[in-house]
């Protein structure tokens, strides 16, 4: 396989227990499908319940056709913004492969922990519902959703507990 950026040959390694294609030039990295969710769980435990479906919203996003090929359908990648980020990746649409450029990878997680903190204490209720939800219908293996759905109660809790810490001590100064 061929970097996209370099034209380079890509070599193996191991990013987060999850073994991915890099260009040892340019650093950029390959994901398969759905590699690049299982790095980012695997990176940080408290983001496994925030996914990004790149397709989600198609008639609100921006997709471009770019220059660089697939390394593995050798078609044109598209540019996409990742959500609701100023990140612009790289997508294949037929094998669902992701391109991250050098440095990318790290902005998906500072954005993604800005993105939950925010969800967390705002949307908690609605985060909530669609976890139970997903545990029924969502597309990860049963496991991993009821995991998704601990961790928002998880989260949920700690933040609850920053932002109004005089409830949360009479809560816990109650008898047992």
């Amino acid at each position: 396989m061929k970097c996209p950026l370099c034209k380079k040959d890509l070599e193996k390694a191991i990013f987060y227990g999850v073994e991915v294609d890099y260009c040892p030039t340019c650093l950029g990295l390959w994901f398969e499908e759905d590699e690049l969710r299982l790095a980012k769980d695997k990176k940080d435990e408290n983001l496994r319940w925030l996914d990004i479906d790149l397709w989600k919203r198609k008639n609100k996003f921006k997709i471009y056709l770019g220059e660089r090929l697939c390394p593995i359908c050798r078609l044109p990648l598209y540019e996409v913004y990742y959500g609701d980020s100023r990140i612009i990746v790289d997508f294949c649409s037929l094998c669902k492969g992701v391109w991250l450029d050098r440095g990318e990878f790290k902005r998906i997680i500072e954005y993604l922990r800005t993105k939950a903190d925010f969800e967390i204490l705002n949307n908690y209720a609605n985060n909530l519902f669609q976890g139970a939800a997903e545990i029924l219908i969502g597309s990860e293996t049963l496991r991993e959703e009821i995991l998704d759905f601990l961790t928002v109660l998880k989260l949920l809790n700690y933040k609850f507990a920053v932002r109004y810490p005089a409830i949360t001590n009479i809560i816990s100064n109650l008898p047992k």
